[in-house]
């Protein structure tokens, strides 16, 4: 079984390989310069508040676009910058939310030839504590997880560095996008896995069923956006992305994304059942592989429960905004399930949940059938004849 599973996994390096060479993008074809605060005369710097005065400014009712104004005070903003002092005008909703002496902003400078020196709010400055959040995490995982915990976090690199040098590049360039999913997460995988589990016969079960689940979910994210007309578009975001990108694909990311986003709770699922596995082959040794097959689905249904909820959890949290404004319309949720925006998130959920459950079972099976068999019992031939106060054993 392990020379089969190794020239599996040969197969599988050398044919994502030859993906990733097929599908590397053309540099020409990735859309440059389109960062609209990089034009001649305008730049992002860095700025202090120093002032911050409420401004009456009109707002509220409604927009030219019908769209609802919020109502209150602007705010007259002074804020010292490297290069003297930048004064503006920030709107009702952001000047609600807060902004104080000290605060630590950047604002976009506009120095236009022959016209004054104006300049807007962009956004407050994050670096910081964003760091030091990370090293916190980065911290805590390899304290606690040592040497796994390290190497998961070179994982983390390799996965940035897998999609911001070759998927989303692809994705602009107009590349297939669940070709180019498919291909980076498993190369993904390949590398994540084998680095933060070791290289062993468990991780390649886990490995296997994991590229199991990948293929179901992007299949079923083809046929789900196809079959829902998910076009792609469903925000300001999405529309502003095909106008600046208009070789990619906009509705094949859709798919795409199902694919990627899932590939982190799969991860979790697979592994945890590989290990389930060969726990469970470590405290029976005896055991038949029905058997442990059973008791590792056992685990596997729990599993499952508990991520489907970390799916739903999920998206809950990072779509609070549309759900608050869901209940504030006062629109059936399941009206608003079909719109644009929201079907996307709802099709790849549970497109996401579908391959999840599909998996453990899968990976599972790999598991049982790559786990370590019950030792042989070695038995001693007499030496002649039959020894008093002991019996043959008579081998199965």
């Amino acid at each position: 079984m392990k020379v089969v599973s190794s020239i599996i996994v040969a197969l599988v390096i050398v044919l994502t390989t030859i993906g990733v060479i097929a599908l590397w993008p053309d540099s020409n074809a990735v859309p440059k310069d389109q960062n609209p605060y990089s034009g001649p005369g305008v730049s992002i710097i860095k700025a202090t508040v120093t002032k911050s005065q409420p401004l009456e400014c009109g707002s509220g009712g409604e927009g030219p676009d019908g769209i609802t104004e919020v109502a209150g005070k602007c705010a007259d903003v002074t804020a010292t910058t490297s290069s003297g002092t930048a004064r503006f005008t920030l709107d009702a909703a952001r000047a609600k939310a807060g902004i104080e002496v000290g605060d630590k902003i950047t604002v976009v400078k506009f120095a236009q030839q022959g016209q004054p020196t104006a300049y807007e709010f962009y956004d407050f400055q994050r670096g910081l504590p964003l760091t030091l959040l990370a090293i916190a995490f980065a911290i805590l995982v390899v304290a606690v997880a040592r040497w796994r915990g390290l190497f998961a976090m070179v994982g983390i690199a390799v996965t940035l560095l897998a999609l911001t040098k070759f998927m989303l590049p692809a994705f602009l360039a107009g590349g297939n996008p669940l070709l180019v999913a498919v291909v980076g997460s498993t190369g993904i995988m390949l590398v994540v896995l084998y680095l933060a589990h070791g290289i062993s016969i468990r991780t390649t079960s886990a490995l296997f069923g994991t590229l199991a689940g990948l293929a179901i979910t992007a299949v079923l994210g083809l046929g789900a956006s196809g079959w829902s007309h998910l076009t792609g578009i469903g925000s300001e975001d999405d529309t502003l992305l095909a106008a600046v990108a208009p070789l990619a694909n906009i509705s094949g990311v859709v798919a795409a994304a199902m694919v990627v986003a899932g590939l982190g709770v799969l991860n979790d699922v697979t592994v945890t059942q590989a290990s389930a596995v060969w726990e469970l082959r470590a405290a029976k040794p005896d055991a038949g592989a029905l058997e442990i097959f059973a008791s590792a689905m056992r685990i596997g249904r729990d599993h499952i429960a508990s991520s489907v909820y970390t799916l739903v959890f999920a998206y809950a949290g990072s779509a609070m905004t549309v759900l608050l404004l869901i209940v504030a319309y006062q629109r059936g949720l399941a009206e608003m399930a079909t719109t644009e925006q929201i079907a996307q998130e709802v099709v790849r959920t549970l497109v996401g949940a579908i391959g999840l459950v599909l998996a453990v079972p899968i990976t599972t099976a790999f598991a049982v059938m790559m786990a370590p068999p019950p030792p042989d019992i070695q038995f001693q031939p007499p030496l002649a004849g039959p020894q008093p106060g002991r019996r043959r054993a008579t081998a199965n």
